[in-house]
């Protein structure tokens, strides 16, 4: 029994013993890498603070990283964040994973900051069994190949480049089961777009990713190969972005991949920077010129997605567009708000250029009626569209459909880790880590997509049920009211009447 309790004892020892040298070494590993971070800090001269205060100063640079999350989860209050609340994303989350939607006690909205948007209920709202689905809208009567849009709320363009293919396949999976189209964004058709068997809309950016020829311009025959392609149904011309309007797509060269390179028609491992603009438009003219010969190649109904700066353009489009006759005019116009969303974009163009959609929206649409196009020309909008109080509003403006990016991105599990240009992002959707991508489940997040579509219909449909109307579409701006300096609402009607027409249908 002594024995024992010895040789227990000196097991005891032995182990102290080696803990102790443990940590005597990782003490000494300590020290020496102090020792190494303080002479590096002491002769670099790129950074004063680390040159002063050697070593501490990094903690300076840990702690403002550390602060993008602890304001996220901790610190901001569920309204404050930027570019999206917490209350936003909650709802764009719970409507994709389907469960309920339901708060209590009370709204945290604050009803009173100016331009604050206000539904106005109706006495007797439309009851369940009166209410409609929203019928088909039919685009490019004057083409071949129209293409009737079943849904009014869509997928905007996001590239695979950009996303994942893991994150496009479910995006384009949840698109075929919730009925509604995707757009291929500017880097070109993938497989991962058509991997669904849904509705695809091809965009075409100022590179011509996809459809390039050997010095950048449009390569014709292979536009037509992809647009005899049955999923694609419409050519959008990208013109400008939201986030960065005269300012071209930004891949950064550690995202360009062999099958990308592919693809888009350019080097693999290089960054893919799109000009500015395309080089052959440099008009309403040159503009109208390239949409009817996109539309002449395909077949398809042919549009073209732009922030809206200056309405002098507006006005030039249309009177070259009576000039040449009604079907030279584009089947639809894109408008991407100035608060739009990218993977990469530089700080200035993001904060300050362009004009938001309550601006640019109301802009085009009475610009087109007033020049008697409205029913030729159809108006798709895009830019903060992950509530269904954002479409509502929308569609009560006059748009025939709404598109979001950012939304459908929540409903992959994006968590806005504000990290889509490093490859780094933690939830799989906008790196090309196969370890990373590894956490993004296609065939749950596709369900996730689908329900999030399903929910925001659902939920666009009941603002509209409450103001009185039998489906969406039938919102009209007399149904919205907008918060004023005064602290008074006034209705959106009188900040925006509707225009009357000012050329005459006969003249057309």
């Amino acid at each position: 029994m002594q024995m024992n309790f010895i040789g227990i004892m000196s097991f005891v020892k032995t182990s102290l013993d080696w803990i102790g040298a443990i940590i005597v070494f990782a003490i000494l590993l300590l020290m020496i890498a102090v020792l190494i971070l303080y002479f590096i800090d002491k002769t670099q001269r790129k950074q004063t603070i680390r040159r002063n205060y050697p070593v501490i100063g990094r903690f300076r640079y840990f702690f403002e990283h550390l602060g993008e999350f602890f304001r996220q989860y901790f610190f901001a209050l569920d309204r404050e964040e930027m570019p999206f609340n917490r209350a936003e994303r909650s709802w764009a989350y719970r409507a994709a994973k389907n469960v309920s939607r339901t708060l209590a006690f009370g709204s945290t909205r604050n009803l009173n900051p100016t331009g604050t948007v206000l539904f106005l209920n109706d006495q007797f709202p439309t009851l369940e069994q009166n209410a409609l689905e929203s019928k088909p809208v039919l685009i490019g009567p004057y083409c071949q190949q129209p293409y009737s849009a079943r849904s009014f709320f869509n997928i905007s363009g996001m590239s695979y480049g950009s996303l994942s293919k893991v994150a496009v396949e479910a995006l384009s999976r949840g698109a075929a089961k919730a009925g509604c189209w995707i757009n291929t964004g500017e880097g070109g058709l993938s497989p991962y777009h058509l991997a669904g068997g849904g509705d695809v809309v091809f965009q075409i950016g100022t590179a011509k990713y996809g459809v390039r020829n050997t010095q950048g311009g449009l390569d014709d025959n292979k536009l037509k190969d992809i647009a005899t392609h049955p999923q694609v149904k419409m050519i959008e011309l990208k013109m400008s972005q939201g986030a960065k309007p005269g300012k071209g797509g930004i891949l950064p060269g550690r995202k360009v991949t062999s099958e990308i390179s592919q693809i888009r028609g350019i080097p693999a491992g290089e960054d893919s920077i799109s000009p500015n603009g395309h080089p052959e438009i440099k008009s309403v003219a040159d503009l109208l010129d390239m949409l009817n010969h996109i539309r002449q190649v395909t077949g398809k109904p042919v549009g073209f997605k732009t922030v809206i700066g200056s309405h002098q353009f507006l006005q030039d489009l249309c009177h070259e567009i009576h000039a040449r006759g009604i079907e030279s005019a584009p089947d639809f116009i894109t408008i991407d708000s100035a608060d739009g969303g990218t993977g990469a974009a530089p700080q200035p163009l993001f904060d300050y250029v362009g004009l938001p959609l309550k601006e640019s929206l109301p802009l085009v649409l009475d610009t087109l009626i007033q020049q008697n196009l409205r029913d030729r020309i159809r108006v798709v909008c895009s830019g903060k569209m992950i509530t269904p109080s954002g479409v509502a509003w929308a569609l009560a403006m006059g748009a025939d459909f709404a598109l979001s990016a950012r939304g459908f991105m929540f409903a992959l599990g994006c968590i806005q880790a504000l990290q889509c240009n490093k490859n780094t992002c933690p939830t799989g959707i906008t790196t090309h880590d196969k370890d990373l991508q590894k956490g993004l489940d296609i065939s749950d997040k596709s369900e996730r997509v689908a329900y999030y579509h399903k929910n925001m219909v659902k939920a666009v449909g009941m603002i509209a049920h409450s103001c009185g109307v039998a489906e969406p579409r039938g919102l009209k701006r007399q149904h919205v009211r907008v918060v004023t300096e005064s602290g008074l609402s006034t209705p959106l009607d009188k900040l925006h009447p509707y225009q009357e027409d000012e050329i005459e249908t006969e003249q057309v």
